[in-house]
């Protein structure tokens, strides 16, 4: 199996709700470092994965509507703790609904799996890896 890994990274504040989560309760900030990586089983026919350049341009635009923001106040995370977990199930299945609508170019409707990893800090991060076709 191949696979190409862009990476990029993106700023937000948030809360959490539930004791488990102790002093993240209150808001507080966190950056994440974010890896997108690609796979196929084959090459397409210009001998590549996904194209690096467009993967990167699409990564940075899905990230780019969370950077230097409050998830808090956004309605598509109302009643949901945005986890690093749960943010990287939401920008995998983004990044899969843009590779659906041929942003990363033609061949890369033909990937076969998508994995995201967001890290936290030097020590901890989580991935949500999911298939490509139904």
């Amino acid at each position: 199996m191949y696979r190409i890994n862009v990476r990029d990274h993106f700023m937000i504040a948030h809360s959490f709700r539930g004791e488990t989560f102790g002093p993240a309760q209150a808001l507080h900030g966190a950056t994440y470092v974010t890896d997108a990586t690609f796979f196929r089983e084959d090459l397409d026919a210009d001998g590549v994965v996904v194209d690096i350049a467009r993967a990167t341009e699409v990564l940075r635009r899905i990230l780019g509507r969370y950077n230097l923001t409050n998830l808090d106040g956004l309605a598509e995370f109302e009643g949901v703790n945005t986890t690093t977990e749960y943010l990287a199930r939401h920008i995998a299945d983004a990044l899969a609904s843009a590779i659906h609508a041929g942003d990363l170019g033609e061949t890369a409707r033909s990937l076969d799996r998508l994995r995201v990893t967001l890290h936290e800090s030097h020590v901890a991060s989580a991935a949500y890896e999911r298939p490509l076709h139904a």
